[in-house]
């Protein structure tokens, strides 16, 4: 049974998904990035948790770009996948903060911004 996309900033995954649009959440196979256990093979997540970030957004250490961690070869391939610029997210995300990222994400049912 699909459930209806709402606002909830904790459903933001740490490289700038948006989980609570995402059809595996969605129907109740995936419980988000944030508390799915089972994604320790994720060096994104792993990276966040030990610097107690909510997402790469929060992150100081150096530009997103230039982060090898981020930008992994997994990284690239879901990216490529979902044609995401996850990039795109987290600096929203920088600029408008974590509630109006997931205000947005909601009011246009979706879980990324599209790569242009």
């Amino acid at each position: 049974m699909k459930n209806e996309i709402k606002v909830n900033e904790k459903l933001i995954a740490y490289c700038g998904l948006y989980c609570a649009a995402c059809k595996k959440y969605l129907n109740g196979k995936c419980p988000g990035c944030q508390e799915n256990e089972k994604a320790s093979w994720c060096k994104i997540r792993k990276c966040n948790i030990e610097n107690n970030f909510k997402s790469c957004a929060d992150c100081t250490l150096m530009q997103l770009e230039d982060c090898k961690i981020y930008n992994n070869f997994i990284g690239k391939v879901f990216g490529f996948v979902f044609n995401s610029d996850r990039a795109a997210c987290i600096n929203y995300i920088k600029v408008n903060g974590y509630q109006a990222f997931a205000k947005e994400m909601t009011e246009k049912k979706i879980m990324t911004f599209k790569r242009k």
